[in-house]
């Protein structure tokens, strides 16, 4: 999809300018803690941000007439399914960890080493857990493919308002934060925040556990979405050779 050349002037270029707009707006406002805070993060926020580009590829399956081949298959149409857009991931983690490696010694952010390092799986992780949320989506809009595009905004622009990315989760009623802990990114992202202001282990640990048992529901939902649409195709004939 890229070459070097177009991924670091046409995306990466792009990306990191975003998290620079949104941390000169910690600037304005005048405060150190609240910059930092907008400079960590927007710039995890951009591993959900181009993670959740599996909606899109996951419809380009249907487009290439390839899903009746696959539910045709003796094996299971799981492992491609799930496979489809995993270029994304390493596509995010390397966003985010350039924009946080440009925008942190641009705004003076702290990155101790080698504390900071624990900032790469974690990424990882949450990157995964969007991953599994957006494959879910993806799922959902085979059956309708116009819908793409606008779900994927859906989603990331929910992720940004609501998992703590400009505004802590904690000043949104109780049920928002209720919300928000359902959604791959919040609790990661507290994560990284706890490790970069030396949070006791139990509390960083605790979030960690809490992400990976958010992206797990959201992988046993998106593989029981695709066996849906597998085994409703399989009865009633509607998955076509083209999109």
């Amino acid at each position: 999809m890229y070459t070097w050349r177009t991924w670091t002037a046409g995306w990466l270029s792009r990306v990191v300018a975003q998290v620079v707009f949104y941390s000169l707006l910690g600037r304005l406002v005048g405060s150190t803690d609240r910059l930092h805070f907008l400079v960590v993060g927007n710039a995890v926020m951009l591993c959900a941000t181009t993670v959740i580009f599996v909606v899109q590829s996951t419809t380009w399956e249907r487009a290439a007439g390839t899903i009746p081949l696959l539910i045709a298959a003796p094996a299971s149409p799981l492992l491609v399914l799930f496979g489809r857009s995993v270029q994304w991931v390493p596509d995010a983690v390397l966003s985010s960890l350039v924009a946080l490696a440009v925008a942190a010694p641009l705004f003076g952010v702290p990155l101790p080493f080698p504390r900071a390092l624990w900032i790469v799986p974690l990424l990882l992780l949450v990157t995964v857990s969007t991953y599994m949320m957006g494959t879910l989506l993806g799922s959902l809009v085979l059956r309708w493919t116009q819908a793409r595009n606008l779900v994927s905004n859906v989603a990331g622009a929910a992720m940004l308002a609501l998992c703590g990315v400009n505004v802590p989760v904690d000043f949104f009623p109780a049920w928002v934060e209720t919300l928000a802990a359902g959604l791959p990114l919040a609790h990661g992202l507290a994560a990284i925040r706890g490790v970069l202001a030396a949070a006791p282990p139990a509390e960083v640990l605790g979030s960690v556990a809490a992400e990976v048992a958010v992206g797990t529901a959201w992988f046993l939902l998106a593989a029981a979405s695709f066996r849906w649409f597998a085994e409703g195709g399989r009865r009633d004939g509607t998955i076509e050779l083209a999109g």
